[in-house]
Formats: structure tokens, sequence, C-alpha cells
């Protein structure tokens, strides 16, 4: 094997981080390791993660991006459990973006599945490395060692070195196989499963500039973006000479955008690069927004100015008295059972509207592009996804651009998308300067990746003994051909398929000028709504509760281990839970108060919720109390970020019942909170939540809890009321949140 020795060059990489430590693993050893055939060298080495300071002082770096997932906290708590470090000794800093931390990705609550495992190997690596280098020092076996509190131990001589002593022998030691690593045993864990607080809390509640929104470089200017208000348009021209004569302004001009080549059309499932616009320039964001109340543009709106939200209505209306174009699963014979004379037949249609998802902070981002090279600080979810986009629009090497993570405001989805990033690069290029791009609430609401919205045609049966025989769903959505639009979609794998004998799932959809796309439980934060009360409706007409009605059809389950199906064990116990610590059938309630239920399988999470809910005689409604149980496996490893992370979720889900994004002329009619609400403070219901712990991986928490709430509440509505909510928002039934 090719001699590895410390130079002066893996010295200086190795002290940079430490502050007089040294980082552990050495990339010439890991390489020569492979070369050898001593095993494969790990896809991440503890080099990339962990940083120990000769006083013990242990940097972990936190390859995610922020934007109030804990993830942040979360990931170096794996590291530090398996480093068999004490928390308190633990500093966190955000990694740069780079591939040799794998994948750096905030979205789809894949951070604890994902990493659950290779972040815990990274920790156990580098606690390996220690240990053979205390026994190096010793002359003993690293069998003879054991670790604890940061320091490696030899009982044998009650001997004792801390890590700060030890790290840079560590960093001359082999980077063990990950294969090969003992991981601790859980009842062992230290840190997983104890609430860890935010370490930039003090940061937030302070007021410190942390955000992408608070960034400042030196000779900075700031800028406003006006994009055409009709998707896909473009500016024909622009009072440019007026606005540049403006105070403050310096510069003005129209971009004409540069769309990235698609397989998909009207930007189905991808970026769309650099959309088209009008960009002003200024000394202050005030002096630039100032500018942009005088600007008048000329636009060409393409073929989408005439597109209303009545016209797509009346489309789906029509569509749904025809022939589906496409069947996406069928079981049994629906139509058989229809014709039975011991069934009630049970039809309903269900509408939900496009959501933006209206981050408390705009979209920003800060951008300096000098000498072919660009610099970016941004509050994206996709960093890496982000750098090609902007290597594909600027032509330019990716190793020639460097994004800066930086704490976002919220995301929920809507950072997944590097079009404000694509904006704030090219005027920056163009002026020559470093550029804040800050969008307003009215940019943001009216240019945002919406929340596919859709129509569900839904008829189903049940048997005399109230058992659900038949299912049947004509999904009307958007796309193109056989391409729905981003997160519009659905698959004949929706609950209950499976689960129902006779089960018939169809599509048609139709063709939409407007971005879409994944919005916090991407289709589970609607399609939970939709099946879930079309569920209750057939327990009210089985003259069963509803309830026991969904136990008994989860009894149902086909063979366990079938492909594309939930485990139905798993969602009877949090079903069970929920039950049990609401109360439900227990309690007697007053007069126009009622229980709700619903559930959902979502992002590998398992959850069921009841709410109690009040209606007043004048629609006004109060949701008393939430009780939330969940099944995320077997390790909660933040118990209170994960607390925060489902009240969060039921209450977003919450106001997602007042939302509505309509077109007229092409154009968004909402522009801000007062006609796209949240729910306010004194409206939100305490949140009771209670995990089911099970025998599986930890997987995610940031969207699986939110799907079910909207069933519940619509189903406690209908208890209380004897009105069935078919349509959101509820503002168009008359009711609202008291």
């Amino acid at each position: 094997m090719p001699k590895t020795s410390l130079n002066r060059r893996t010295f200086l990489r190795a002290t940079a981080l430490a502050g007089g430590g040294f980082m552990l693993g050495l990339y010439p050893k890991a390489a020569a390791l492979a070369q050898a055939g001593r095993g494969a060298a790990p896809a991440l080495l503890p080099a990339n993660f962990i940083s120990i300071a000769s006083n013990g002082l242990v940097t972990i770096a936190s390859k995610n991006p922020e934007t109030g997932q804990h993830a942040l906290n979360m990931l170096p708590m794996l590291i530090a459990e398996e480093l068999d470090v004490d928390w308190k000794d633990v500093k966190i800093v955000r990694a740069g973006v780079d591939n040799k931390y794998g994948s750096q990705f905030t979205g789809g609550s894949i951070a604890t599945p994902s990493n659950w495992e290779p972040m815990r190997q990274v920790g156990g690596a580098a606690r390996q490395m220690l240990i053979a280098a205390a026994a190096q020092t010793w002359g003993v076996a690293a069998m003879e060692c054991s670790t604890a509190s940061g320091r490696v131990v030899h009982r044998a001589t009650n001997r004792s070195l801390g890590y700060g002593e030890l790290a840079s022998t560590a960093a001359t030691m082999p980077v063990p196989d990950f294969r090969s690593l003992k991981l601790k045993d859980p009842k062992d864990y230290k840190i997983i499963g104890t609430t860890t607080r935010d370490v930039e809390n003090k940061e937030i509640i302070t007021g410190k500039p942390i955000f992408g929104i608070d960034v400042t470089l030196p000779g900075m200017l700031y800028a406003v973006y006006q994009k055409t208000p009709v998707f896909g348009g473009r500016a024909v021209n622009a009072n440019l000479d007026a606005v540049k004569a403006m105070k403050g302004v310096r510069q003005a001009f129209i971009v004409d955008g540069k769309p990235l080549p698609s397989n998909f059309p009207n930007y189905l499932n991808d970026d769309p690069g650099l959309e088209a616009g009008v960009a002003i320039v200024a000394d202050s964001w005030w002096a630039a927004q100032s500018a942009r109340a005088k600007l008048e543009v000329k636009w060409d709106e393409g073929k989408w100015g005439t597109l209303n939200s009545e016209d797509i209505a009346k489309k789906a209306g029509e569509l749904s008295r025809q022939t589906p174009a496409r069947t996406l699963r069928k079981d049994g014979d629906v139509e058989a059972v229809y014709k039975r004379s011991d069934v009630k037949v049970v039809e309903s249609p269900y509408t939900f509207p496009f959501i933006a998802h209206a981050p408390l902070e705009p979209q920003n981002c800060t951008a300096h592009f000098k000498d072919g090279k660009l610099e970016i600080w941004s509050t994206t979810q996709t960093p890496q996804i982000g750098r090609t986009i902007l290597s594909r629009v600027f032509g330019i090497p990716e190793k020639d651009i460097t994004i800066h993570m930086v704490r976002g405001g919220g995301g929920f989805g809507r950072r997944l998308y590097n079009d404000y990033m694509c904006e704030a690069a090219w005027i920056s290029k163009t002026v020559g300067a470093p550029v804040k791009l800050l969008w307003t609430r009215e940019d943001d609401m009216q240019h945002d990746y919406y929340r596919a919205g859709g129509f569900q045609y839904l008829k189903g049966a049940v048997d005399k003994d109230g058992k659900l025989i038949a299912w049947q769903d004509h999904f009307i959505g958007y796309g193109e051909g056989e391409t729905f639009t981003h997160s519009g979609q659905i698959d004949g794998n929706e609950f209950p398929s499976r689960f129902v004998p006779n089960f018939l799932m169809q599509s048609t959809v139709m063709p939409l000028g407007l971005k879409t796309g994944a919005l916090r439980a991407p289709r589970s934060n609607v399609y939970s709504w939709v099946f879930q009360s079309f569920i209750d409706e057939l327990a009210h007409a089985a003259g069963k509760d509803p309830l026991q009605f969904r136990l008994e059809l989860l009894g149902n389950a086909p063979p366990k281990g079938t492909q594309g199906v939930m485990d139905a064990e798993r969602m009877i116990g949090v079903v069970k839970l929920a039950a049990e610590k609401s109360g439900w059938g227990r309690r007697t309630l007053p007069k126009g108060t009622a229980l709700g239920t619903g559930f959902h399988y979502s992002h590998r999470g398992y959850f069921a919720e009841v709410a109690e809910v009040t209606v007043s005689a004048d629609k006004k409604i109060k949701v008393n109390k939430v009780w939330v149980a969940g099944d995320i496996g077997s390790q909660i490893i933040n118990p209170g970020a994960s607390e925060n992370l489902t009240q969060g979720a039921v209450i977003d889900g919450i106001s997602e019942m007042l939302q509505e994004i309509s077109l007229k002329n092409g154009r968004v009619v909402q522009s801000n909170f007062h006609d796209h609400p949240m729910l306010r403070m004194s409206q939100a219901p305490p949140v009771e939540v209670h995990f089911l712990k099970s025998d599986n991986t930890p997987t995610g928490l940031g969207e699986p809890a939110l799907p079910p709430i909207l069933p519940a509440i619509a189903n406690a509505i209908f208890s209380a009321t004897g009105e069935r909510i078919r349509t959101l928002p509820i503002t168009k039934h008359g009711f609202s949140f008291a």
C-alpha cells in the first residue's frame, strides 16, 4: 500500500477549521485504502464533517439547508452520538455546498431516512480512528479501549486521553470501512432522543441578521424584478428612461429571459431557468421599489392571457361527464356492484384550489458575478440543483459557482425552485456589482409554484353489512397528454387501493398556463381531505361509527409486504392511539360540538388525528383541540423539535382550509395575506402529540403530520352541523374560523 505522510498541505487542510486542532481522516489515506483492496473508501469522510480542537471542542458541519425543519441540529446530533461526545462540547457550523457532503437537500421529509445511517457512520468512523490513535499511543489493542464524553479510556490501566490530545494522531489513522462499524445500541444513546434547542434560537429571538433577507456585502446594490403578470409572457417595452432618472436608481433594463430546454411543456416538471421581466437596480431597496411604482410595461402575454378559473371549473364539469382519458388501476367490477339491490351507492364531487406556499420570508437572493465566476447567498432548499441550473443558464462550469447556504424563513417546498437565484445572478452580471434581489409579498404570491388544484368525482358502495365494497374516482387535473403537472399527479396506488375488492381509478388532464410545484406534503395535503372525507360519507351511509369503519377498512389489507401498500398494522396502531387519547366514543359533547377524524400515510409517516370542533349558528368554527398520533419509526431523534414540527404541520394544514389561488385573464388574483390568509394565533388550537414507536428505521416529520387535519376538521363540521365540505376553501360554504 502506498505510504501516506502528513505533509504541509494535508497539515494545513487538517488545521483550517479546528482552530489549532486537527480534522479527522486524510484524503490520501482513504484513497490508498481503496486502491489496496482493503475495502472501498466510504462515500463520506469524517474529515468533511468533523474537526476537533486541541481543547476538545468538536465542530460538526451540518450539510443540509435550514428553513425551519431543525436539520441544522438534527444531522450533527447523529454524528455526535456515535462520536461519543457531550452535546455541550459541540459547535455546529454550516457546511459549504460541495458534492463531498453527499446530497444537500431539504424537502420531502427525507433528511432523517436518508441520513440516519450515513451520519451515524461518519461519527462512528471518527470514534474508531480516535480509538486507534489511543491504542497506538499506549501500545495496546484497540479492542481494549472504549470511549465516553470525548475521551478514550483504557480500563485495564486506568488511563484516558481526551479527543483533543489524540486528534493529530487520529488524523493519520485509516478511515474504517463503514460496513465494519459497530454502532451504538439505542439503549446507550445520550443525545439521540434528548431535546436540543435550535443552535440559532438566540439569534432568531434577538433579531440577529441570520436570514437570507439580511445578507449585506460591501458595495452591494438592491434590485427588484417585475415579471409578466401572465405566465410565459415577455416585456415588449417599458419607460426605462423615466425610471432611470429617479433618485437612487442605478439601472433599469428588460430581461428577455433564458428558458432551459425541457422535456415537458409549460415547465410542468422543471425549473424554468431565467424568466423574462424588467429589472430595476438602485442604491437601496426602497429606491428600487419606489421606482417600480412608476414603471410602465407593455407585455406580450402569450397564449395564457385569457385563462380564467371559472372556465377551468366549467371545463372540468364537462370532462367529468365524458369517458376518462386513462385508467390508472382497475380491480374487480365497480359497475356490477352498483347494479346490486343490496348496496347503498354514494356519489360526491370534490373540488380543491391552487394555493401558494406563502413563506413569511419572501424569496430573495444575493449574487456577485465577477471575472467569469459567480458567488451566491441563498435560502434555497436545493443548493446543488441550483448550482447546476445556474451553470446551464450562464454557460459556466459548476466549479466556478460558489453557493453559501443562508437560513430561510420558511420554505414549505417553494425554495425547491431556484428562479430567484437565476434572476439575482443575471442582474449582478448585467450591472457588474454585487446585488441583493428581494421580492415583495405580492411577487411571492403571484409568481409561485402553486399547489396544484383539481377535481375528483367519487362514487362508492357499501353492502348490507356496512362493508365498503366499491370505490371509483375520476380525477381531473392538469397536464399534457399523459404527463401531469408537477405535484398534481395521481396514481392507482392511492388509498384505499387494494383495500377494496372493486376499485377503479381514472384520470383526465387539462392544459394549464401556471407553474405548479411541491407544497408541504405534496398531493397528500389535499388527497387526504378528499379520500378521508368520502370515507366518512360512506361510513354514515353504512350507519357505522366513522372511526370503527376506518379500522374495518384497514382490516382488509392485502398480504403484508405487497409492493406499494402502506403497512395497515402501523396505521391501525395510530388510529387507535388517536381515538384513545381523544376519548373517542367515551365523551358526551354539547350541541354544536363534535369530533372528526382522518388518517394518512405520507412521506413514510403514519398519522391519525382527531379534532374537536364547535360550530356556532352563524357558522363560526372553533377548533377546541387536536390530538395527533404518529408512527415515524423506532427513534424520535429530537423530541422537542418533533413536537414543534407536528404542531406546526397541524396549524399549517388548518390554514390551507382558508386559502385559494384563482386566475382572471391569466393573472393570479390573490396578492397578500388579506386574500390568501393564514390562521391567526388566537384561532390556533392546542395540539396534543403522541408518538407510537415501532421497530422501523426512523423517518422524517416535516410533512406527514399535515394531511389528516383537513379531513378531521371537515368531518367534525359535518357531525356538528350536517353540512359536508366538498369544496375548499371553507369560505365557499359560508364558514370561517372564530
